[in-house]
């Protein structure tokens, strides 16, 4: 009962109730040889108990909120929820004035009557890929857990939420891969969807011309059912896309760059079984990818935008921020409403050309990171650190920055280190990317 569609089916025929699937995820939050006290940073064990009894009371009557009314989910930190301040994962507004309505998502997944778990653990104010946070702990990702490796991040207590059976599913925010990057260094499945379909208010922002908030989940079937509902859309699960014919490009000098052995083996391994159901998978030389630094060399609108929002936080209390986060946000202060203009434009013209350079396919194929999650101890050290950052961020943030949806989902064999497959498509082609994603996942589960 591990997905959002089983545990939804055990709920409408009686096999189990809203407050048995919350206890469950309750107990191993409090599981001390877990990792919930490092990625909650708020549990909400008796408003989700209440919320559970009073779900089951109404489906006993036939006036449940909806299918999936009663079913954990857990929030990441920078969601506003009534009543709380809103950290982001910092200590820096721990004790910022009480939040005086929900974030537009949090109001819509209660009307569906998703029960809230708790706040999730992340990246402070969302500024890097790894999930390092150093104010509350790290918490590690279930592979190979005994050494302790990252998360992945920003969406860090996210990830592990679902990985863990904490959580049903998870409500966090993408920038540049925050949803999809924690996804693959924990197993998962992580959506990203076209932004302008999930509204933003009520989320403490990082780059608003960037940041999405997306769902994670353990199957493709999870993620489309939060991200109907964030979108308020009534949209069912997609049924699988029909593999064979697909077109599907893998950017040519792109891809697979830099590259570990193991993640270039089991991702080739994942192309090859694809081929095998009839999916033409084609080496494309997109040259407007290589653009790419040339335009964020500044820093990009994370580092101008943030920078924006933080200035005076800063100038009040940048010596509480985290070092490594309060040096990618101070980038922004050298650049201008010049600078500002040129990336804009910049990334006008990028989005157009590349909307044209992939209007023959079905979709974009690359390992969501081409590396393994490192352990949290290697990356004490700086060049470490900006190394596997940059690596993780590399390929997950073209999507945002061509304002395309994609989507993370696991190709690994059990026992095998994660490794994410991504797909990418274009702006409102979310429906057919999930249905897409869903065929992916399921001809690849059968072959192991």
């Amino acid at each position: 009962m591990n997905t959002i569609a089983a545990a939804a089916a055990a709920l409408e025929t009686g096999r189990t109730t809203a407050r048995a699937l919350v206890e469950t995820c309750l107990e191993r939050i409090a599981d001390p040889a877990g990792e919930g006290s490092r990625t909650f940073l708020r549990v909400y064990a008796d408003s989700a108990r209440t919320m559970a009894d009073a779900i089951d009371a109404m489906r006993s009557v036939g006036r449940a909120p909806g299918r999936y009314a009663g079913i954990p989910i857990s929030l990441k930190d920078l969601l506003h929820v009534a009543g709380e301040p809103t950290p982001a994962g910092s200590v820096v507004l721990a004790d910022a004035p009480p939040a005086l309505a929900h974030a537009a998502v949090v109001q819509r997944l209660l009307a569906a009557g998703f029960v809230p778990i708790g706040r999730t653990n992340m990246t402070e104010f969302a500024y890097s890929g790894l999930g390092i946070n150093p104010h509350h702990g790290t918490p590690a990702s279930p592979w190979n857990r005994a050494e302790r490796h990252i998360p992945g991040g920003s969406s860090s207590g996210a990830a592990v939420s679902v990985a863990d059976g904490m959580a049903l599913g998870g409500i966090g925010s993408d920038t540049g891969g925050s949803c999809r990057i924690p996804a693959a260094f924990c197993g998962i499945t992580g959506f990203k969807p076209t932004a302008r379909r999930v509204p933003l208010a009520g989320v403490l922002p990082l780059a608003p011309s960037l940041d999405s908030i997306g769902p994670l989940g353990r199957s493709v079937g999870c993620c489309a059912v939060l991200d109907a509902v964030l979108a308020w859309q009534d949209r069912l699960p997609p049924a699988p896309a029909l593999l064979s014919g697909l077109r599907l490009a893998l950017p040519a000098r792109f891809a697979l760059e830099d590259a570990e052995p193991v993640v270039a083996r089991i991702f080739d391994r994942a192309m090859a079984r694809l081929s095998a159901a009839g999916v033409k998978i084609e080496r494309q030389d997109f040259p407007e990818l290589d653009e790419i630094p040339l335009l964020n060399a500044r820093g990009g609108f994370a580092a101008y935008e943030s920078f924006a929002w933080h200035k005076r936080l800063l100038a009040a209390q940048g010596g509480r921020y985290d070092p490594r986060g309060r040096a990618r946000i101070e980038r922004g202060a050298g650049m201008n409403a010049a600078d500002q203009l040129a990336l804009t434009l910049g990334r006008r013209d990028l989005c157009r050309r590349m909307d044209s350079a992939m209007a023959g396919y079905d979709a974009v194929l690359l390992p969501t990171c081409p590396i393994l999650p490192p352990r949290i101890a290697d990356l004490d050290d700086e060049a470490a650190y900006n190394r596997a950052n940059l690596l993780a961020l590399r390929n997950p943030a073209i999507a945002n920055l061509l304002d395309c949806c994609a989507i993370s989902l696991p190709c690994q064999a059990e026992g095998e280190p994660p490794v994410g497959l991504m797909l990418m498509a274009g702006a409102m082609e979310d429906a057919r990317l999930l249905a897409i994603a869903t065929g992916v996942e399921a001809w690849l589960a059968e072959r192991g």
